[in-house]
């Protein structure tokens, strides 16, 4: 999971300089780092339509008080767009992920998770007209660079090529949905945005998950990895991040991103020993540059 799942511009309300907001963005970069090695566990033991519709199971349940709280707001039309949304914003990129899971290091999905915020705005240039700048012109192409390069590399002899271009599309479909709801459901409360993708995303991917359950028994392990991913990584995660958005506006919250990829690969090397090749330095170092450097300010 990242920032970007569900991003809705806000009003940044005024800055509260504390030290709660340094620890509670390197706490969320820490909790999304940390869904892809849990992805990176339980993939080959549920296969990736089981595992991402059981994760949005535990997740839609954390959020679903947020929904009702929020549901005067909601109308008939809403639900159908929060079902498309959600399978943009959920349903698909965490499966490709999950797809990807199966066969590369964690460390791969989460650098090319990095792209999001250079695909938003791509997305947003393309299809919507908005003005896209020199700066996030050259950040674009230089993500670009960094994933043709991530795809180039190899892992135990392994290519990567298909995991790193499932992440690349799993994170376009992110900078889609977040020009889509930032359009579409911009009336409505971001916390019931973020709790009605989880439910839609969760009613798509429930036959698909039924139909490919896996016939052999799931082990204790993949099925606590799932939980985290679901409970932490998804529920609490977003509730977290809305909380932050509220008290310090969303550019600054969205800062978290940044972490993801470090985590990632921190937590699988910890814990999984999936070394940081040189393949993944550069990519990881190109990628996170060119996002940096699209998020600052002119002169």
């Amino acid at each position: 999971m990242s920032a970007a799942d569900t991003p809705v511009q806000m009003i940044a309300p005024p800055v509260e300089r504390d030290w709660r907001t340094p620890v509670e963005l390197v706490s969320l970069g820490a909790i999304w780092g940390g869904s892809f090695l849990f992805m990176r566990v339980a993939a080959k033991d549920f296969g990736p339509f089981p595992m991402v519709a059981t994760r949005l199971l535990f997740g839609s349940v954390i959020l679903l008080p947020l929904l009702w709280r929020a549901r005067a707001s909601i109308r008939l039309s809403h639900l159908w767009k929060m079902l498309a949304l959600g399978a943009l914003s959920a349903a698909i990129p965490f499966t490709l992920f999950a797809w990807g899971a199966e066969r590369a290091p964690a460390g791969i999905g989460a650098i090319a998770n990095s792209m999001t915020v250079l695909f938003a705005a791509l997305v947003a240039f393309i299809g919507f007209g908005e003005k896209i700048g020199t700066r996030k012109a050259i950040a674009l192409v230089a993500g670009f660079v960094g994933v043709v390069v991530l795809a180039s590399g190899r892992t135990a002899g392994d290519n990567v090529a298909p995991a790193a271009l499932a992440g690349a599309a799993a994170s376009f479909c992110y900078g889609l949905a977040a020009n889509l709801i930032k359009r579409y459901l911009a009336d409505i409360a971001p916390t019931a945005v973020a709790a009605g993708c989880l439910l839609g995303a969760t009613l798509l991917m429930a036959p698909l998950g039924w139909l490919t359950w896996p016939t052999a028994p799931i082990p204790g392990k993949s099925w606590l990895a799932v939980l985290a991913l679901g409970v932490v990584c998804t529920g609490l995660a977003y509730a977290f991040y809305f909380r932050l958005i509220q008290r310090i506006g969303a550019p600054r919250a969205a800062t978290s991103t940044y972490l993801v990829p470090l985590f990632g690969v921190g937590w699988a090397w910890m814990f999984l020993g999936e070394a940081l090749t040189p393949t993944m330095a550069v990519a990881g170092a190109i990628i996170l540059g060119s996002v940096i450097f699209s998020q600052k300010s002119k002169g």
